[in-house]
């Protein structure tokens, strides 16, 4: 432990000898800090009780709650660096506070994440040295990596996957367990970009959190106005996914009688006449259910001739036409309307992604964008559950519910996919890409879905080199949805 008086009397010294440079900040009493929301233990109160932060021409770093601040995901904020580019955060739980985290994460070109010390007095020691030697923040010369949450609610460390819960697309982990040495820099960026324009309202932010008593550091970004940055790790299908929607579905229509209706299925006799192949796994399904109705939202039609699905034949046309998608279900929003599909490779007869796009062929065509939904029908399902069973947890049911009905809406605040022209993936590697290349005209845009968050929201005129008057031909989705195109008019006549 670092000796607490040396530290206070060093500052102290400092304030004496450059006055009007550095200004020690009056500490806080025994009293005020047995109110504070957290533990401050005694090797802590001898420097805070003489030293309620630090002050200098370039920054401020303030010890305790100051104004609205509180205590909250497991930090206070000491202050902010480099005139408000980045902060500095001390973790405030159990025991001695730390770690001493910098954090920098809207440098478009170099986000920067550093775990300076690993508690706070030892932290408070250097600063009081480099104060004195007029020195910059210590370089890191070691780095660790930091981790995608799903990943680690997925592996096999089962006290730092408890931290995580079920793990968040967009939410990395960085363990503070045993880091090589003080300051360790993080390998890590945001998964939004702010390079090549953005998207909107670049309103992008990162939100950090240290959980287990500084155990490790959560650093959640927040994709708003932003296109996406970098592929995520999305949350592996369930095994046996179709039979645990078959399970989960019946339990739910047990639970909620009121709100949850369920149509028996279709004999495989029966789907061998449908205008579409009908796989194994998706049949597991639709032997069971031929709609699914909840109350307050549009009801899920898995077998055909839904009343509600009657799809305008342009944007028939438009969608790929006979063969290349399964219609769910007509939604409603706003003013607008959007029709709920699941994607089919018709060459493999496979049932792909679930996705949602505006039902009006005018509104297609002049903002063209998809929701992407699900990997399969059976995700989609299971989705829907987790969805319905959050709405009914609460007192009103119906208040709820109607939020629910946003998740099946095109462009309603989900992440967004940057959309490329398809013609810079020449030469790839990838067969996927490479088809795309090879299929679509000059001109095509496209996003690779595969590596993108659950949810997202694919808007290709929001893209910045998407031809500002240029009107949709059509959508495309190759593999099932696993890529998603758009074609302008002016590539069909070019």
């Amino acid at each position: 432990m670092t000796d607490s008086a040396a530290v206070v009397g060093a500052l102290r010294e400092l304030a004496r000898e450059r006055a009007g440079e550095v200004e020690v900040l009056d500490g806080f009493a025994d009293s005020a800090m047995d109110a504070w929301a957290v533990e401050v233990p005694e090797a802590l109160r001898a420097v805070l009780r003489e030293i309620g932060g630090v002050r200098t021409g370039e920054s401020e770093f303030v010890f305790g709650p100051r104004g609205r601040q509180v205590f909250t995901d497991g930090h206070w904020t000491l202050g902010d660096l480099d005139y408000g580019e980045g902060s500095l955060i001390v973790g405030a739980g159990t025991g001695d506070w730390g770690p001493v985290v910098a954090v920098f994460p809207h440098r478009a070109d170099d986000p920067e994440v550093t775990v300076e010390a690993p508690e706070f007095v030892r932290w408070l020691a250097g600063f009081a040295e480099r104060l004195a030697e007029d020195s910059e923040r210590p370089v890191p010369g070691t780095f660790v990596k930091a981790v995608p949450s799903v990943a680690v609610a997925e592996g096999p460390d089962s006290e730092l996957a408890a931290l995580v819960g079920g793990g968040d697309p967009l939410t990395d982990l960085v363990d503070l367990r045993a880091l090589p040495a003080y300051p360790c820099g993080v390998g890590w960026e945001p998964y939004f970009s702010t390079l090549h324009g953005t998207a909107d309202t670049s309103g992008s932010d990162v939100r950090f959190r240290l959980v287990g008593d500084g155990r490790a550091l959560l650093l959640h970004s927040v994709v708003s106005g932003d296109f996406l940055g970098r592929p995520v790790r999305r949350h592996a299908s369930p095994e046996n996914a179709p039979h645990r929607a078959v399970a989960e579905l019946r339990a739910l229509a047990a639970e909620f009688p009121s709100y949850v209706a369920l149509e028996a299925g279709s004999a495989d006799s029966v789907m061998d006449g449908w205008p579409v192949p009908v796989p194994e796994d998706v049949r597991v399904v639709l032997r069971e259910f031929g709609s699914v109705t909840v109350t307050g939202l549009p009801t899920l039609w898995l077998r055909p001739g839904g009343d509600a699905l009657g799809v305008d034949p342009e944007l028939h046309r438009m969608l790929g036409g006979d063969g290349t998608y399964w219609p769910l279900a007509g939604v409603r929003y706003g003013r607008g309307g959007a029709l709920v599909q699941i994607r089919i490779d018709p060459e493999a007869g496979q049932w792909g992604y679930a996705v949602s796009v505006p039902a009006d062929p005018a509104a297609l065509r002049r903002y063209p964008e998809v929701k992407l939904l699900a990997e399969s029908p059976a995700d989609l399902l299971l989705d829907l559950v987790r969805r319905v069973r959050r709405a009914a947890g609460g007192p009103d049911f119906a208040a709820r519910i109607a939020g629910v009905t946003q998740w099946l809406f095109p462009n309603t605040g989900e992440p967004w996919p940057r959309p490329t022209p398809v013609s810079e993936w020449a030469g790839s590697t990838d067969p996927l890409l490479a088809a795309a290349v090879a299929e679509l005209p000059d001109g095509a845009y496209a996003a690779d879905l595969r590596e993108v968050p659950l949810p997202s929201d694919l808007c290709f005129h929001r893209a910045r080199e998407w031809p500002y008057s240029a009107r949709l031909d059509r959508l495309h989705f190759p593999a099932g949805g696993r890529l998603a195109a758009a074609v302008p008019v002016q590539a069909v006549s070019g």
